[in-house]
Order: structure tokens, then C-alpha cells, then sequence
């Protein structure tokens, strides 16, 4: 069986993708990758089995909807061609499309013609994401067209997977029957995410807090900066406190400038982005995970997958109570603040720099629940899919 994965997306930094790619290929599937480039790496490589053709360049800069949109067009049209050129080659049996944007599912327009079975994995819901990259609100002609482009995209696929139960809910109200919707979380995969032997880690005198990801406005990052500009200040710090942010995106440099201006440059560091691999290593000696969201009509309702990541490696977290964290966890979990409060959340971090016997019971709380919702024991829920899809 051949399947491709298509994805608007660093491949080796796509965790989602990743984790579908490589459980096929141990299955015995040949598997393809069509992604973006972070600039001067192979236009193809084979990554853990996977063929991965990285066919654009893209550095994740976008302030504008112009910029974006032609930049995904772009992507649109080269895989198009891609996948139609396929339909004359070797042909897929399946084509597995990531959204953002849903529209990216019309690449395999000619392979569904030849008998492709699509799969649309849709990771961010898209009207409500324009809405909240481009404070466009809800009720715009591109929301609405954004809306009925969903509908046509889920329409268009043999089957669609959600990232969450609450965007299922939502999906399956405005555009895509309940038999032909599932949803998979992010998963973390233990080969990767588990929790290391932290005496093979030297001592670091700083309490480091962590945050991975993409800097955009509705992760709140400026809050973190602020409430690590609070600490600073605080006469009655144990420790000295550093934010370590791995990951790029648009509001990068804005970042840097409340950092600038707060005075922190020395405590908030700005360390690049990195693959999954590296990424893993990184997250599981810090001290602290930090998740600062916004609990926006977008950002609110979108799974951090980082939560589950930090779990699974033995790293406690704060994080903030949005809608969608608090139907997935508790108190039991997670150290909870509110949302944008920044005095809050400054107060919380200095309380778990201090209170190891928390930190431990979170740490035994997160990895008793990652042994029951991890990918070793969630993959299944994939490839029934798959296989119902291929008629096995």
C-alpha cells in the first residue's frame, strides 16, 4: 500500500505528522511526505522510512493575510502537481492531507479521479483561526467563505479526522456527518516522550521554565515575559528563574522587544527551533512547562499537545484555564491560572519553584494518565481508519 502524507509544515518538526508517517512504515506501508523547507536542507531525505520531499521554502513571518494566503496558494499548487504527476507514476492508495488550510485536500483532486481514498486531518479549525491570526472576527465575507470551504473540503474526503472532542462537536453541527469524523489527539509517542534518568543531566542552578512552540499572539507569550519581568523584581525568589522559548513564528520579534523593554533579556532566552528529537531532549530537563494561552474563540479551543509531551516526560506544568484545557484535565494534573492574569501566573511559578513536593505530585499524576493516553495505546483508532479505507 502507498500512502502520502501532505502537510503545510516542517516535516521533522510535525509531531501529528510524524506519528501517522512512521507507525505506517512499521506496519509495512511505503509512505511519502510532501512538506516545507526551512531553507537549506535536502529538497528530499528519508527519515525514518519516510520518502520526504520538501517541495517550498517558508519562514514563519507572516503578519498579514496577503503574505499567507499567496504562500499556502503556492504550496496548494505545487503539490497539486505533485500528486497529479503521481496518478502516471506510481499511483497512492491513499493520500493523507493536513490542514491548515482545509483547501490543501483539492491537491489530490486527480488521485481521488483515479481511486485515491483521502483522509482530511484537520489540526486547526480555519475560520476560527483566521479570525484570531487576523483579528478578523466571525462574521466577515472571508469567515463565511472559510466556513462553506470547510464544508466542501470535508465533503470532498473519504474520511476526516479532528485534533479534539470539542472542534468534533462543532464540526460535525456545521459540516461533516458523524460517520465520517474521528477524533485523534496528539499523542505523544513514548519512544520518544518518557522520562529520563535526570542523574545523567548535570545540575543547573537556574529553575528553567520551558515553552515550545510557535510564537503567535494567541499563546500568550507576552503574558510569560511579563510575569518573568514580576519575578525578576520579587525580593523573595529562591532561585533564579529563566524562560527558555524554543520555536519561531510572527510575533518573534515583538517578543524580543517587550523583552528588551521589560528588561529581561538575560532571563527570557529565545533558543531557536529545533527537530522533535531535539526538542524532546530539551523539554525533559527543564523544571517547568509553561502553556500561557489565551482563551480566545481559537487559541481556547486548540489542544496543546505540549501538555501531553510534558507529561509524558515527567516535567510539571502551568497552564493556562482555557475552555478546551479544562475538559481534558484538572487540578490533579496540571497547576491552573487564569488566563492573562499575569500577577496570577507569576505567583504560581514562584510557588512551584519552591514547592517540590508539588512538583512531584504532578510529575506522578501526569505519568499515570500518559500510560493510559499515549500513541501505543491511541493507534489503533488510526488504522482502523486506514484500513477500512484500503479494504482491509
Amino acid at each position: 500500500m502507498r500512502v502520502c502524507m501532505v502537510a503545510y509544515s516542517f516535516y521533522e518538526m510535525d509531531n501529528r505528522v510524524r506519528r501517522y508517517a512512521e507507525t505506517l512504515v512499521e506496519k509495512g506501508w511505503h509512505v511519502d511526505a510532501i512538506a516545507l523547507n526551512r531553507g537549506k536542507q535536502k529538497k528530499k531525505e528519508i527519515i525514518k522510512g519516510v520518502t520526504l520531499y520538501r517541495i517550498q521554502d517558508r519562514e514563519i513571518n507572516e503578519r498579514g493575510k496577503f503574505s499567507y494566503f499567496f504562500r499556502i496558494v503556492k504550496f496548494l499548487l505545487k503539490s497539486t502537481l505533485f500528486l497529479s504527476l503521481s496518478c502516471f507514476k506510481k499511483p497512492y492508495d491513499l493520500i493523507h492531507v493536513h490542514s491548515v488550510p482545509d483547501f490543501e485536500v483539492f491537491a489530490a483532486l486527480l488521485p481521488k479521479i483515479f481511486g485515491s481514498k483521502i483522509i482530511l486531518d484537520i489540526h486547526d479549525i480555519v475560520p476560527e483561526f483566521y479570525a484570531e491570526k487576523f483579528s478578523a472576527g466571525n462574521s466577515t465575507f472571508i469567515s463565511t467563505a472559510l466556513l462553506w470551504m470547510e464544508r466542501f473540503s470535508c465533503f470532498f474526503s473519504n474520511h476526516v479526522i479532528i485534533s479534539n472532542d470539542i472542534w468534533y462537536k462543532k464540526l460535525v453541527q456545521r459540516s461533516v456527518r458523524l460517520d465520517k469524523c474521528t477524533v485523534i489527539l496528539n499523542y505523544p509517542v513514548p519512544s520518544l516522550f518518557h522520562k529520563r534518568d535526570n542523574a545523567l543531566h548535570p545540575h543547573q542552578p537556574e529553575f528553567v521554565i520551558l515553552y515550545p512552540g510557535t510564537f503567535a499572539w494567541h499563546q500568550g507569550l507576552d503574558i510569560a515575559i511579563q510575569a518573568i519581568a514580576r519575578i525578576k523584581k520579587a525580593k523573595n525568589v529562591s532561585r533564579k528563574i529563566q524562560l527558555h522559548l524554543y520555536g519561531k513564528g510572527p510575533e518573534e520579534e515583538n517578543l524580543k522587544k517587550i523583552a528588551e523593554h521589560l528588561g529581561v533579556t538575560d532571563v527570557v532566552l529565545f533558543k531557536g527551533m529545533l527537530s522533535i528529537e531535539e526538542m524532546a531532549e530539551r523539554m525533559a530537563y527543564a523544571d517547568l512547562g509553561l502553556v500561557p494561552k489565551r482563551d480566545g474563540s481559537f487559541g481556547g479551543q486548540a489542544f496543546s499537545t505540549k501538555i501531553l509531551e510534558f507529561m509524558a516526560l515527567g516535567v510539571p506544568q502551568i497552564v493556562s484555564k482555557t475552555t478546551i484545557d479544562q475538559y481534558y484535565f484538572n487540578d490533579d494534573l496540571v497547576e491552573f491560572f487564569t488566563p492573562e492574569d499575569v500577577q496570577e501566573l507569576s505567583e504560581k511559578i514562584m510557588g512551584l519553584a519552591d514547592d517540590e513536593t508539588r512538583r512531584n505530585e504532578l510529575i506522578k499524576n501526569g505519568l499515570e494518565y500518559i500510560e493510559k493516553n499515549n500513541w501505543n495505546v491511541k493507534q489503533n483508532e488510526y488504522l482502523t481508519i486506514v484500513k477500512s479505507l484500503a479494504g482491509e
